[in-house]
């Protein structure tokens, strides 16, 4: 993707105006000015641009209406409607209203381009220094997330994620490793090995580590199913036709810990990603199977399309073996949590509810909003298994998202403060800022909340 932003101040002018204030607005323009915007019917609606002449009858610049509220999505109609160039933001907006708005831009310039040419050269948003630096940081870590959920699996199976983990390693001096194939087996990891020994490209277990030993504990795990079949419990074909996102969990915590290392935050930070396809083949695990655990919780398979939370299993259980002061896993793991709260808002689960409370407020202030969501214990009985410790799967469709998220809770001891983020990673239509295809939700939310716990 080209950069969209530009550290000149030059450029074409960019105007915001409101209905509300259009008319005092206007008084402040020259006749010519004045003259122009009314013979091009401008009423400063959300969306709609017209341009703006000097007294010379040269383009001076555009002005262009506000959405009703919020500040992300304001700019972000206009790179589709400009032709290539620079432009500077003229407002008297508070620094994080242009940095919102600022980003907004950016997102709206992002275009997936590794298999064809971009298809539009976009503009170019001249940046106040006062905000550049985060907002460049916070569009790249997103971008990062978009790019790696809609790159398809021939491109980006266990081993080409486990590149991407590296490629942040060493730009930040991460220290990395990797269990693979029946080394899963003997480091105890038995539920990653049996969801990915169906494929020919090896599960493995992902592990980055950065900070000082003295720091907080802050553990992140994603979710990295690169594909998912649905196992011998088979998706139908529509339901495969999105599972190159079922990695979109790994893709979260991989720009979580990119935007925590470049703000230096002082954590000692460990990310764990499960990296498997759920493929089918002769040795496929199968219904009815009893897996073990690295917790030694045996775990009765009711559906092998259940996979996400069978290899989170492994990863929570060895993420709090290091008795993290923080555990958050990111996972694109229930078609419940869509039925329940749509494809915008992902539900947030937490043994300490006023984590999730401050995760979902600070996800207000940032424009990335989440949904609490309860851990409701009595719903365990619906995990029991007549020949197991817990089912993966719950003996309802009733609650599927809180069910997922209680056979998490499973492998999450007691005294450590967990957050499961039950994320869509995907725009189902395209919008301003919101092309279609892979999403970041809840990535700013949660790196905010972050910064806000540990500086």
């Amino acid at each position: 993707m080209s950069n969209p932003f530009s550290s000149s101040d030059g450029g074409l002018s960019l105007y915001p105006v409101s209905p509300t204030n259009f008319e005092d607005w206007l008084t402040g323009l020259s006749e010519l000015q004045q003259k122009w915007l009314k013979a091009a019917g401008f009423r400063a609606l959300a969306g709609e641009v017209c341009s703006l002449p000097d007294n010379h009858g040269e383009l001076h610049g555009y002005a262009f209406g506000m959405t009703e509220q919020g500040w992300l999505y304001q700019l972000a109609p206009l790179p589709a409607k400009l032709a290539a160039g620079n432009y500077r933001l003229v407002t008297d907006w508070e620094p994080e209203q242009r940095l919102q708005a600022s980003l907004g831009w950016g997102l709206a310039c992002y275009q997936f381009d590794l298999y064809r040419k971009a298809s539009k050269e976009m503009p170019s948003l001249a940046l106040d220094d006062d905000i550049a630096t985060d907002v460049v940081r916070l569009l790249s870590a997103q971008s990062l997330v978009r790019d790696l959920i809609n790159t398809p699996t021939e491109d980006l199976g266990p081993a080409q994620l486990a590149d991407a983990m590296r490629v942040q390693a060493d730009q930040f001096g991460a220290r990395m490793s990797v269990v693979h194939g029946v080394d899963l087996l003997s480091n105890n990891f038995p539920a990653i090995h049996a969801v990915g020994r169906a494929s020919h490209r090896e599960p493995r277990l992902l592990k980055m580590e950065w900070g000082k030993e003295n720091q907080p504990l802050l553990a992140l795990c994603g979710k990295g199913v690169c594909f998912d079949t649905g196992g011998l419990n088979l998706k139908l074909g529509a339901g495969m036709a999105l599972m190159k996102k079922d990695m979109g969990g790994a893709a979260h915590v991989l720009a979580l810990a990119r935007l925590i290392m470049q703000a230096q935050l002082p954590v000692r930070l460990m990310v764990l990603i499960p990296a498997v396809e759920n493929a089918v083949s002769g040795n496929a695990y199968r219904p009815g199977d009893v897996i073990a655990t690295r917790k030694g919780l045996s775990v009765e398979i009711g559906n092998t399309d259940a996979e996400g939370r069978v290899v989170l299993a492994d990863a929570l259980s060895y993420a709090c073996e290091s008795e993290p002061d923080l555990v958050i896993d990111f996972a694109t793991l229930t078609g419940a949590a869509r039925v329940a709260l749509g494809t915008d808002l992902p539900p947030i689960f937490s043994n300490n509810i006023s984590i999730a409370n401050e995760i979902t407020a600070t996800g207000e202030l940032e424009e990335d909003p989440l949904w609490v969501m309860p851990l409701y214990q009595p719903y365990k009985e619906l995990l029991k298994s007549q020949i197991a410790d817990l089912n993966n799967m719950g003996n309802t469709a009733y609650g599927g998202c809180i069910t997922a998220a209680l056979f998490l809770e499973y492998f999450v001891t007691t005294q450590t403060d967990w957050v499961h983020i039950d994320t869509f990673g995907w725009n189902q239509t395209a919008r301003p800022g919101r092309p279609l295809g892979g999403e970041a939700l809840g990535l700013r939310a949660v790196f905010h909340y972050l910064k806000k716990r540990y500086c």
